[in-house]
């Protein structure tokens, strides 16, 4: 069994936004990101500004910037997502849900000082949701966001040349919801650049009439779309044609907007957590796909029941999962970060040293309580480094979009290694 090395916790600032978790959900894409040396981060402070920080990777110490920027922090859907292109520019998108773009980027390479606002394409920048950037092998990032409302939903994907300097469209409305749905998706890309999709359809706005785990990559920048098997999808896909890994049926407490894991191997790994049927407790699962067909394994370590249904962002006792995997002798490593009130709401990760087994083993990072709390980690830092950099604040969430009134609390990063 892999077990946790040290872990190592720094503070950024003491001012972090603590009335919901829109510093702390799942599908900011993402909260921390490194490049070269450098790790970047991005809060809401308690007045609602875009605050940036940076640090030396491994240092202690945070350099702060309060960006001229507000988002609305009231909304949990607002989060703030960046990434750092191949030359060093800061990319940051905040305050989406159903309304027009906020995206700036860096006036210098290294710097936390923003120029002004831009747009992208300028079309279909005006019902902008869950921003998402995400950075290929030459430096160019993507742009993946929702266009429209939950039900009814498509999926826009741009991407930024360095060598332009421009973003140009790739996909538009390539996930087509046909008006009566839409698709909560998750990404990965892999080391050699391919682009691995995978999602939930949901009929409505509300969270129980999620269903089924659909999945789709491209080897070509998002341009054409493959099924696992690498037949070839005539866009845009829609619930007819999508392949599913996993049929999940509706009322099942199936969570949208989890984790995908993509290994240096292209093997895809999807987290997610809903009740199987004839079962009263929803538990976390992992998807994967081995050999012909996807496999599905249930951790089964989860105590306590719960109902998922309703709009806005819910109070639920658990997080979404991240997952992420490595190398261990001849098999693989997993761990599964999550939050369960059943633990008191720490930053717990399961662990397995052998995956495909299923001895799960959950051991706690923190001993304090973190809320509301959902991990999101440096991607960027796990995939050059193997140091699991997590973003951490206490946070409170009111179901249905409430807002809490509490003082700010601590915006921290814990950086952990697993032992190979």
């Amino acid at each position: 069994m892999s077990v946790a090395q040290e872990t190592r916790l720094s503070t950024i600032a003491s001012n972090g936004w603590a009335n919901n978790s829109v510093n702390t959900v799942i599908f900011r894409k993402n909260s921390l990101i490194s490049f070269k040396d450098s790790q970047y981060a991005a809060y809401y402070d308690q007045e609602q500004n875009v605050v940036l920080a940076k640090r030396k990777i491994g240092s202690a110490h945070w350099k702060l910037v309060t960006t001229p920027y507000k988002g609305d922090a009231t909304d949990a859907h607002k989060s703030i997502s960046i990434m750092v292109d191949g030359d060093g520019f800061l990319h940051i998108a905040w305050g989406q849900h159903n309304n027009n773009l906020n995206y700036a980027k860096s006036v210098l390479a290294g710097s936390l000082t923003l120029g002004n606002k831009e747009v992208m394409l300028s079309a279909k920048e005006n019902k902008v949701s869950y921003p998402e950037f995400y950075k290929m092998g030459n430096g160019d990032l993507l742009f993946f966001y929702r266009d429209g409302g939950s039900g009814n939903g498509n999926l826009m994907i741009n991407r930024y040349s360095l060598k332009t300097k421009k973003w140009t469209r790739v996909q538009d409305g390539m996930i087509d919801g046909e008006g009566q749905r839409n698709a909560y998706w998750q990404v990965a890309i892999d080391q050699v650049g391919t682009i691995h999709l995978s999602w939930v359809w949901r009929e409505s706005p509300d969270v129980a009439t999620n269903h089924d785990l659909c999945y789709a990559k491209s080897t070509d920048g998002g341009l054409t779309w493959l099924k696992s098997t690498n037949e070839k999808y005539s866009l845009p896909i829609t619930a007819a044609n999508a392949e599913y890994a996993l049929k999940i049926p509706q009322k099942s407490e199936l969570i949208n907007q989890t984790s995908m894991f993509v290994d240096a191997k292209g093997k895809v790994f999807i987290a997610g957590y809903w009740r199987d049927t004839n079962e009263a407790i929803p538990q976390y699962h992992l998807v994967f796909k081995t050999g012909g067909h996807w496999e599905v394994s249930n951790l089964k370590f989860r105590k306590t029941t719960f109902s998922l249904s309703g709009g806005g962002t819910k109070q639920i006792p658990i997080s979404r999962p991240q997952i992420i995997v490595w190398p261990s002798g001849k098999h693989y490593a997993a761990g599964l970060l999550f939050r369960d009130a059943d633990r008191g709401n720490k930053v717990s990760i399961a662990l397995n040293g052998e995956l495909g087994s299923g001895d799960w083993k959950v051991e706690d990072l923190t001993q304090k309580s973190l809320g509301d709390w959902e991990p999101s980690y440096d991607t960027e830092l796990w995939k050059s480094k193997g140091v699991l950099s997590m973003f951490m604040q206490k946070v409170s969430q009111i179901d249905g979009e409430g807002k809490a009134n509490q003082a700010p609390t601590q915006v921290q990063v814990l950086d952990w290694k697993p032992k190979k």
